[in-house]
């Protein structure tokens, strides 16, 4: 999926089983695991909760052209550079020490990662704990957004920003909880439901970041409902019932339009939320 569905997306993200490269992934040097301690308080009462609003970097974005790879990079390039800044400048408003920005791999041809070979079917992107690196692929984000226009850059937007929350995550305290809590569950319900919980939390941190870039980055009503209905179509509820780990569609697109329309970083606390908000 964009923004991570699919299996080899729920095992880099969540999962951690996916077996490590002969090689070293591309751009990260060295295979070695990143993965950061978690712990329960940083998910369900962290100080990332209590440091308000997201602050605009000024993100303003090149254009994408159609079928332009170099362009894709270029815009992808710049939205990383924008993320690492606010997420940056967040970490420092709630005194969470030792961020450090992810690298990045935005490919064209196939590779591998610590997480596991690319592309895969569905997989346009994905985040790798393993070696704290972003993954995404130039054409397959294009391919796998079901024939939206490159001019609705909100939605590639989006995505990135979803994956880039799963490194805050990660940053934070907050993955590696998580993936305990699924590995040790006692039943693949309970799994699946932490795994909601993970998923939804980045959709939110996603809407947060094209909130506070709402003036640099417009967000037209034309771009906002492209990114709802895109999110909306990748929700899970009509698939297998032991694949229910990314959220129905009206909860998918509801945690971006809850980050966005909130915009406190309290308003993405999925942890205590309800069962039923994270179905």
């Amino acid at each position: 999926m964009l923004g991570g569905v699919a299996a080899l997306c729920t095992a880099a993200i969540v999962g951690y089983s996916l077996a490590g490269p002969e090689h070293p992934a591309p751009g990260t040097g060295a295979g070695e695991d990143l993965t950061r301690p978690g712990s329960r308080q940083a998910a369900l009462d962290g100080p990332l909760y209590r440091s308000g609003a997201l602050d605009p970097v000024d993100c303003a974005l090149p254009r994408i052209r159609e079928h332009d790879e170099d362009s894709m990079r270029a815009f992808l390039d710049r939205l990383t550079d924008c993320l690492d800044d606010a997420w940056r400048r967040q970490f420092a408003k709630a005194a969470v020490p030792d961020f450090t920005a992810p690298q990045r791999v935005f490919w064209s041809d196939s590779g591998s990662s610590p997480c596991g070979s690319y592309p895969a079917p569905g997989a346009a992107a994905f985040y790798c704990p393993a070696n704290d690196t972003l993954y995404v692929g130039l054409d397959d984000v294009v391919e796998t957004a079901g024939g939206e226009p490159v001019s609705h850059y909100g939605v590639y937007a989006r995505l990135i920003a979803h994956e880039y929350g799963h490194h805050v995550q990660e940053d934070a305290g907050i993955l590696e909880y998580g993936h305990r809590l699924m590995t040790s569950a006692a039943a693949p319900a309970a799994s699946e439901e932490v795994s909601r919980r993970i998923e939804l939390q980045a959709q939110c941190f996603a809407g947060e970041f094209l909130s506070a870039e709402r003036d640099s980055l417009p967000m037209t009503s034309e771009q906002y409902e492209a990114v709802l209905a895109d999110a909306r179509a990748r929700g899970d509820q009509d698939g297998p019932a032991d694949r229910h780990d990314h959220g129905s569609g009206a909860h998918y697109a509801g945690w971006v339009a809850r980050g966005y329309t909130q915009h406190v970083l309290s308003s993405c606390n999925t942890w205590t939320a309800a069962p039923s908000d994270v179905s």
